[in-house]
């Protein structure tokens, strides 16, 4: 990212360590360079929030925004404080700057928008497919991957590790498979336990979701970690049919696809997305193909997300009743689609359409962040530094800041 910026007069943010989505584990990607009050105060910051759903954090925006101290930051608990407050953490509240470059992974979402009016100056990027292209990079060349229809074994490949949280879904979706004697039909385990808790102890954020299956007794029990989702198993692509990918977001209107998505397109094979609505549409953007042609793709349209896990499920169901001859037939019909995904997902031209839409997203965002530098946060800063109000000594030097950082900004707009 600093070199697509392309500029010195920007501070990029980053989570580590890398996982977390705790705002006060954000900090500079450079974190060796000791920043002067001068390179803060004239600089843009760019918070990159790109691999998580920002829904997974807000609440620390809200209500762990930090207040003034003369010395220091500390954490206030009080919602009363101004939202956009939570500058102060990253010292971005010493910038001339009214806004900050907010870096994420998601369209059509209101929580962008609520940001947005914030303080928050958003920059899409679909950083997962840079992540994914880097993650299952010799899957371009591995030769366990090539597609043979007669060692297909199972129809449905399903990793199911992590049910919490936005993933909730997930325990409908597998009570689903049992329900309609699927469990077999499918490479699919279970973890009853996530984070600490035993999925029959879990509250229930959407109460359609909740079952009343005994699921350890139709799976394997599931106990990988997280890491998995940074590699491939080209066994399980050789054994099974079709992928159904269980995506972070599900019950929502976010359309947020991360490697999980990218992970059968990287191995050549043809997938189900079980996401929010408009997820084939968003692969489809990227100048992948869906399997329209052969299964039916309806259920990436509904709205209700019970009705769209049934969708799924009958689509699964109608796959596993076909014959012997007709799944082979199936098979090799969807695999032409898969080749030429995968051979788009390697190719320079899907690298540079991701790329150039960041790119110029930035430019835009950098443009407008420009117009919006008055110091009004740099002044509060001043202000708490001390319980006087700002002299008009002190009002004209901001403003004499405001303009050397005008004058000082480095290189073009990436």
């Amino acid at each position: 990212m600093q070199s697509l910026c392309n500029r010195d007069d920007i501070i990029i943010y980053r989570y580590y360590p890398h996982g977390s989505k705790n705002i006060a584990d954000c900090f500079p990607v450079d974190g060796d360079i000791q920043y002067s009050d001068f390179d803060r105060i004239r600089s843009m910051h760019m918070i990159c929030h790109d691999q998580e759903p920002l829904m997974e954090t807000t609440a620390s925006f809200i209500h762990k925004t930090p207040k003034f101290k003369k010395s220091n930051i500390e954490y206030s608990t009080d919602p009363a404080i101004p939202t956009s407050s939570f500058k102060a953490h990253l010292n971005v509240i010493n910038s001339v700057y009214d806004e900050m470059l907010l870096v994420h992974s998601e369209r059509n979402s209101p929580v962008v928008s609520y940001l947005s009016t914030v303080g928050c100056r958003p920059v899409y990027y679909w950083s997962h497919a840079v992540i994914a292209g880097d993650w299952y990079r010799f899957a371009e060349h591995d030769p366990d991957l090539e597609f043979d229809p007669t060692q297909i074994k199972k129809d449905f490949l399903i990793y199911n590790r992590a049910w919490s949280g936005t993933r909730e879904y997930r325990l409908k979706f597998a009570e689903l498979i049992v329900k309609n004697n699927l469990a077999t039909a499918c490479h699919m385990k279970f973890n009853p336990i996530d984070s600490n808790m035993h999925y029959q102890q879990h509250w229930y954020k959407n109460s359609d979701f909740k079952i009343s299956t005994e699921l350890g007794m139709h799976f394997p029990l599931n106990e990988t970690d997280a890491t998995v989702s940074a590699d491939y198993v080209a066994k399980d692509y050789e054994s099974c049919g079709i992928e159904v990918v269980l995506e972070t977001l599900f019950d929502d209107q976010r359309n947020h696809l991360t490697e999980k998505s990218l992970r059968p397109i990287a191995c050549g094979r043809p997938f189900i997305i079980t996401a929010t609505p408009g997820s084939l549409a968003y692969l489809r953007s990227y100048g992948f193909e869906t399997f329209g042609e052969f299964i039916d793709e309806s259920y990436d349209t509904i709205t209700d997300p019970v009705s769209r896990l049934q969708a799924i499920v009958d689509v699964m169901h109608h796959v596993s009743n076909l014959s012997q001859q007709e799944k082979i037939l199936l098979w090799n019909n969807l695999n032409h689609i898969a080749q030429r995904n995968r051979q788009r997902f390697f190719s320079a031209e899907f690298f540079d359409q991701v790329i150039g839409e960041f790119k110029s997203n930035l430019a835009q965002a950098i443009a407008q962040t420009q117009q919006h530098r008055s110091g009004l946060f740099y002044q509060q800063w001043l202000a708490a530094q001390s319980s006087v109000p700002l002299t008009s000594k002190e009002l004209s030097n901001i403003a004499s800041l405001i303009n050397v950082a005008s004058q000082s900004s480095g290189g073009g707009v990436c």
